[in-house]
């Protein structure tokens, strides 16, 4: 009986060291082992087994990547404003030993890192720098946590500053900065409008005024040359009635003077065209502006053909009329 009791303790003994012997990590962890007080290894993920009673899970932890949220915290910039800032920090556990020993809070440890890095670098910043310059702030934060986290066996990975809010005042008199910033922009803006509204006038005024002259311009250069062509036209014309005329009183002429050396009864009727010829003449002389009355007897129609010409030339304003000239030499010759 006895016995039996002996070999159940042993047994309990036996699977309760076994089962302490035996130690499970999940992916993604590691676990420090101490033996007796001392560090002894490292446990990867998966299935580990460590003496009974000697060695001791002292630190277990994850590898991947944490999140640290730091919470608002009050600094103040270089040109003394307050502000306060919150910021998120990505970190992981790069060496599992040094996290343990090197430092006894970390997580603690990392927060108030960050915050006095976060008070160091806004203090070396004016206001209107902080909201700016945010990535190179999140940089240099990133540099300098990466190297002072280097020996708790930390990498920090990325640094982003969330929030940068200034004291109401400090809000209020942006605002009010902001505003007046706005007005004067839109000053500049409407000035600016208006004297490119006055300018693209006047030059619109300008340049209508100039197409206008060049029209008016062309208009009267046109006219004056359909003038001149008119004047020649009128002029050639003229001309041409002219030379039709004397051409055909000096064929007339020759007609009358080939008659009259053919036949000499052919005088009665030559005085009978003279004084048709008379007759038209004086009634041309009746309707003309400048009337004059001349009495004349028929029969001294020769004699008095150069005082006819001489009226008529006067109411012509030229100083000879070739059908006078030609028809009173005929007539000397007849007499």
């Amino acid at each position: 009986m006895l016995e039996n009791l002996f070999l159940l303790v042993f047994l309990a003994f036996g699977g309760s060291a076994v089962a302490g012997s035996v130690r499970v990590v999940n992916q993604g962890n590691e676990a420090l082992v101490e033996r007796l007080g001392s560090y002894n290894k490292k446990l990867e993920p998966g299935l580990n087994f460590v003496v009974p009673f000697l060695d001791k899970v002292v630190y277990k932890e994850t590898i991947r990547e944490k999140v640290l949220d730091i919470p608002p915290q009050k600094c103040i910039t270089r040109d003394n404003v307050g502000i306060e800032v919150d910021a998120v920090v990505y970190w992981r556990i790069v060496d599992m030993e040094k996290a343990w020993y090197k430092v006894e809070d970390l997580q603690s440890a990392m927060v108030n890192l960050v915050l006095t890095q976060i008070r160091s670098e806004m203090g070396q910043l004016e206001l209107d720098k902080t909201f700016t310059a945010r990535n190179q702030i999140s940089e240099m934060l990133l540099h300098d946590l990466d190297v002072a986290t280097d020996p708790w066996g930390v990498k920090v990975t990325r640094v982003e500053l969330r929030d940068i809010v200034p004291s109401q005042t400090v809000r209020e008199s942006m605002e009010l900065q902001m505003s007046a910033e706005r007005r004067r922009r839109a000053a500049i803006l409407t000035s600016e409008g208006e004297r490119e509204s006055a300018v693209n006038s006047a030059r619109g005024k300008a340049e209508a005024q100039i197409l206008d002259a060049e029209a008016r311009q062309k208009a009267t250069i046109l006219q004056a040359e359909a003038q001149q062509k008119t004047i020649v036209l009128q002029a050639q014309a003229e001309r041409e009635q002219q030379v039709l005329r004397a051409q055909a009183t000096s064929e007339a002429l020759e007609i009358i003077t080939k008659t009259l050396k053919r036949d000499p009864n052919a005088r009665e009727a030559l005085q009978f065209l003279l004084a048709q010829n008379y007759l038209e003449m004086g009634t041309k002389i009746g309707s003309s502006d400048s009337s004059k009355v001349m009495f004349m007897d028929p029969r001294t129609i020769p004699a008095t053909l150069e005082g006819m010409r001489s009226i008529v030339s006067d109411t012509n304003g030229s100083n000879s009329n070739p059908l006078f000239d030609k028809i009173a030499g005929v007539n000397n010759r007849a007499s």
